[in-house]
């Protein structure tokens, strides 16, 4: 497959990339031995974080506390 590098600079990733690597909107760019190497990147959503303080049992008293605290020093 090719894919062409546009005079911005910017470059087309085939369609039948983009569906093997699902819907993905960031990538890490790393140059490894003259090749050019895209790894998809999921960002993490506010739900993602909410979901993580629930499963460590954080709640929002918790971190108001815990501002309070970084605040006072």
């Amino acid at each position: 497959m090719l894919a062409k590098v546009t005079s911005k600079n910017q470059l087309t990733l085939p369609k039948s990339v983009v569906q093997l690597v699902g819907n993905t909107e960031y990538f890490e760019v790393e140059v490894e031995n003259g090749r050019v190497i895209l790894t998809p990147v999921r960002i993490q959503k506010a739900d993602a974080v909410r979901a993580k303080l629930a499963a460590l049992g954080i709640g929002e008293q918790d971190v108001t506390d815990a501002i309070a605290w970084a605040r006072a020093k």
